[in-house]
């Protein structure tokens, strides 16, 4: 016999505190417009329950002031004894029906009542204390009697002589009293329940409001995707920068931080203030339009893009593209050597075939005079860039550039005011600057007939001056404000990125180092860049004193001929070196 299969447990029902948003936010909402509309109903009835008894002890006192105020009714009093038929009942009576009072009470001097709506109590003493009003006094209360609860009214009764000679007590019932308070809670309570109905109307709507706000997550959910923000933003190797809808920044993550050169203090301010005028700031701000544009922040080179929020702030992206950069450029300048390179190659296999052609003819002397005049071109090319430039990188990369030219069919020369010394502090910085100068120039007189680049390298004192003329087509002058920016450029952009980072780099290193760059028209017709940059160059070094023999007139012991010193002929081979190095 098998055993049935067990039966699936029932669900129990869960009670307890709701785990999603809305309903959370609409349940305490709810309580808060309960709670409010119980309260405020409260605080309304008991002053309206106060009121409603002074109201009621007044009345009675005002009936109890106009009995006293009658004359006769004290006349009576003292010419009669109480009696159901007497002056003092009738009038009483009387004035009790008129005025709707439960009572209306007559006293001598000794408390004994000459008027009562019950005759059994006339000619007997009040159950009240009557001490007060006898000496005077007006009393208002609300006291138990012979006839019950009751709101009270008290005047002293005086002759025409004004002597006192008893009082008037008028009783309003107090169930009527009563009676009124209740009869005003019902409309109390539907002005209550509408304005619950409203309230809780509006704590639906804010609840759904939040529902689709949150899209129905719970509190722990919302909680947890922050935590997850947080550490998500923080250990991304890309810059996140977020904006409100007035400009301030909102967030900034540690990535963006360091690639903006930027505090936590950034947090809450305007984006303009804190990195100032320029391209980045617009790139950010969303007044420059477009996907992966490049800006330059400092000495790194970044990548933007920026996506608008549903509230009209804005989320931006940063990536340090620094190295990436630099590795495309020197890919560019690989690509141009083995260009040159390569067109060495073919002149060379040219040059070949007619120094084979010369020997088979048995022109030996124009064959020798042919290999002297190339080898000479060249050497006499290198000689001159090394003997005006004392630096070996700018030297070399001076070399490389003319290598360049030739082959773009472009005439490179140095100026003849060209003089540096090897004493540069940043030798880096000036190839880069000379670099992106020449290259530029080239890129613009490449393919005219008769293109001519000029470079010149001067320093004076310790600042170095660069100074690189072109026969172009220039610049207009409405754009010379323009070119030291970032993403300017008249270029086809190349296979490994984006253009118009060059002379962007060449304005940032003049403005490090304290100087400037300009263009402006050269004498040509074409462009001339000029760039300043002082401090450039170190210290000169301090002649020796020397009291020793001297070997040679203008020597020391020790220079080698003409006053240079012993390492001079090794300076000589180091350029020679150079020169053959670069060919």
């Amino acid at each position: 016999m098998t055993a049935p299969p067990p039966r699936p447990a029932a669900r129990r029902l869960r009670l307890g505190w709701p785990r999603r948003v809305f309903s959370q936010v609409l349940l305490m909402q709810l309580a808060v417009a309960g709670g409010v509309a119980v309260l405020a109903t409260g605080l309304f009835l008991a002053p309206l329950s106060a009121q409603l008894d002074d109201q009621a002890m007044r009345r009675a006192l005002a009936i109890a002031a106009s009995t006293a105020a009658q004359p006769q009714i004290a006349d009576d009093l003292l010419a009669s004894r109480p009696s159901p038929e007497g002056p003092v009942q009738r009038e009483a009576e009387r004035i009790r029906r008129a005025t709707g009072a439960e009572y209306v009470v007559v006293m001598d001097t000794h408390g004994v009542r000459w008027s009562h709506p019950d005759l059994a109590e006339l000619g007997r003493v009040v159950s009240t204390d009557p001490d007060d009003v006898l000496a005077g006094h007006d009393v208002m209360e609300i006291d138990s009697g012979t006839l019950g609860r009751s709101a009270r009214g008290k005047v002293p009764l005086r002759r025409a002589d004004g002597t006192i000679v008893g009082a008037v007590s008028v009783g309003i019932e107090y169930d009527s009293v009563r009676a009124r308070l209740l009869n005003a809670i019902p409309g109390l309570l539907a002005y209550a329940g509408g304005a619950l109905a409203v309230g809780a109307l509006a704590a639906y709507l804010i609840a759904r409001r939040i529902h689709k706000q949150t899209r129905d997550l719970a509190f722990s959910d919302i909680s947890g995707l922050l935590a997850e923000r947080e550490a998500m933003l923080h250990s991304i190797r890309e810059g996140v920068v977020a904006l409100d809808r007035d400009g301030r920044v909102r967030l900034l993550n540690d990535e963006a931080m360091r690639l903006l050169g930027v505090g936590p203090e950034a947090g809450g301010r305007p984006l303009d203030e804190v990195l100032g005028a320029g391209r980045t700031t617009d790139v950010l701000a969303g007044r420059v339009e477009g996907t992966d544009l490049l800006t330059v922040r400092g000495h790194r080179v970044l990548v933007a893009n920026r996506m608008p929020t549903e509230d009209g702030g804005a989320v931006a992206t940063l990536r340090d593209r620094t190295e990436l950069e630099r590795l495309g450029r020197e890919l560019d300048s690989t690509r141009g050597l083995i260009d040159a390179l390569r067109a060495q190659d073919h002149e060379h296999a040219n040059r070949l075939h007619t120094l084979l052609g010369l020997l088979e003819l048995e022109l030996y002397e124009e064959a020798v005079e042919f290999i002297t005049e190339v080898v000479g071109v060249h050497r006499a090319t290198a000689e001159q860039v090394t003997e005006k430039v004392r630096d070996p990188l700018l030297a070399a990369v001076l070399v490389g550039k003319a290598t360049v030219a030739a082959e773009r069919g472009v005439a490179l020369s140095l100026s003849p005011a060209t003089s540096l010394p090897d004493r540069l502090v940043d030798p880096r910085g000036l190839v880069t600057v000379t670099g992106n100068l020449v290259d530029n120039a080239l890129d613009a007189t490449a393919g005219a007939p008769g293109g001519a680049v000029e470079v010149e390298l001067s320093a004076r004192g310790r600042t170095v001056v660069v100074r690189v003329r072109d026969n172009g087509p220039g610049i207009p002058a409405d754009r010379r404000e323009l070119v030291f920016t970032e993403g300017w450029t008249t270029k086809e952009p190349p296979a490994h990125g984006k253009r118009g980072l060059g002379l962007a780099l060449v304005g940032r290193f003049a403005d490090r180092m304290g100087g400037s760059a300009r263009v402006r028209t050269g004498p040509e017709g074409g462009a001339e860049f000029t760039v300043v940059l002082p401090d450039a160059l170190s210290e000169e070094l301090r002649p020796v004193p020397d009291d020793g023999p001297r070997d040679a007139p203008g020597g020391r012991a020790g220079d080698g001929p003409g006053g240079l010193p012993d390492d001079a002929p090794d300076r000589r081979r180091s350029r020679d070196t150079l020169a053959e190095e670069s060919r």
